[in-house]
C-alpha cells in the first residue's frame, strides 16, 4: 500500500495494484496452456441427403439388422446374440477393411442397437455406421 504526503487533505493511502496485475497475468498464462489440452469429443460424420437414385448395396457390405421381433440378421442370414460376435469375427478375419453397418427396425429400442454396436466393436470392426431403415 502506498501513501502520498502533502496536499490539503493530509496523507492519503493508495492501493498498490502491481501484485494484482502479476497474479492476473500468471492466471492468463496458465489458462492459455491448459485450454488446448481439453479433451475433444468423438468425430461424427453427418449423413448426407439421399439422392434420387438409391445406391445398390455392395456385396461385400455387412449389415447387422435388429428386427422388431427380436431377431438378429447379418445380411439377411439369421443369427442370435450369442453367435453375433464370433460370426462377425469369422467374416472379418480375412478382410483388410473392417467396416460394417447396423440397422434397427422402427419398433426396436436403441439399447438393442447399442448392444449390437458394442458386440461389433468387440469383434474387431473398426468403423460401425448407422443405416436408416428405409434402405
Amino acid at each position: 500500500m502506498g501513501m502520498s504526503i502533502g496536499g490539503k487533505r493530509g496523507s492519503m493511502s493508495e492501493p498498490n495494484v502491481v501484485p494484482l496485475i502479476d497474479v492476473l497475468l500468471v492466471l492468463i498464462i496458465i489458462f492459455m496452456v491448459i485450454t488446448p489440452t481439453v479433451p475433444q469429443g468423438l468425430d461424427a460424420i453427418v449423413p448426407q441427403p439421399a439422392n434420387e437414385a438409391q445406391p445398390v448395396p455392395d456385396a461385400a457390405l455387412i449389415v447387422v439388422q435388429i428386427t422388431s421381433g427380436g431377431k438378429v440378421l447379418i445380411n439377411q442370414d439369421q443369427t442370435d446374440w450369442q453367435h453375433l460376435g464370433p460370426r462377425l469375427e469369422e467374416i472379418y478375419k480375412q478382410r483388410a477393411e473392417k467396416v460394417a453397418f447396423v440397422r434397427g427396425d422402427d419398433g426396436v429400442e436403441f439399447s438393442r442397437v447399442a448392444r449390437a454396436i458394442d458386440i461389433m466393436r468387440g469383434a474387431g470392426i473398426d468403423s460401425v455406421g448407422l443405416m436408416p431403415h428405409s434402405l
